[in-house]
């Protein structure tokens, strides 16, 4: 059974929200999927990309911020494209500085200073991780530190399914984000 846009937006809304994320992935998942397939992405970026897009929606759906301006498809590609782009630049600098570290590899550091700044930032940023608690210290560890799959984190840390772990993720990050406002060498590690 498919929802329409106002049975969406009234189970997001309302007491239905389960119901309707269900819905959401019957209903949108494979055009979300297709366009990040497309688009240089494979299987597992299409999943974490359609997972993001919807905790964003939802999100704004809840803060008001949808104005219905655009079906709700068409509204929720737009989403995926904008995380996809951010997510494909990430990928392509990351490649980029490979390349940089592989040419660079023989030559040493001559800067100390930087390398210390480095340290101290590096620092700050596991304190404010640590700062988060459980579960968050544990599975931003696991997820970007030991660069597990969702799946494996579900595995170690028990939970349900791998959009408990997305959620509690996205959760964690914006607390991290809201801490780390202040300092601004922290925030740019945050914003990649």
């Amino acid at each position: 059974m498919q929802l329409s846009d106002e049975e969406i937006l009234s189970g997001i809304r309302g007491n239905q929200l389960n119901e309707t994320i269900y819905a959401i992935y019957r209903q949108f998942k494979q055009t979300v999927r297709a366009f990040i397939l497309s688009n240089g992405g494979n299987h597992d970026d299409s999943e974490d990309i359609f997972q993001e897009t919807v905790i964003v929606f939802i999100d704004l759906v809840q803060q008001n911020k949808y104005r219905g301006d655009a079906a709700i498809k068409t509204f929720l590609v737009s989403i995926a494209r904008n995380l996809w782009m951010n997510e494909w630049k990430k990928k392509k600098s990351l490649d980029q500085r490979g390349k940089v570290f592989e040419i660079n590899r023989g030559e040493a550091d001559g800067d100390i200073t930087q390398l210390l700044d480095q340290r101290e930032i590096k620092q700050q940023f596991l304190e404010l991780i640590e700062s988060l608690g459980e579960p968050c210290r544990t599975i931003l560890h696991l997820y970007y530190y030991e660069n597990l799959p969702y799946r494996e984190i579900v595995k170690r840390l028990h939970y349900e399914n791998e959009q408990v772990v997305r959620n509690k993720k996205y959760k964690c990050m914006k607390d991290l984000t809201e801490l780390a406002k202040n300092m601004p060498q922290l925030m740019a590690l945050v914003d990649h």
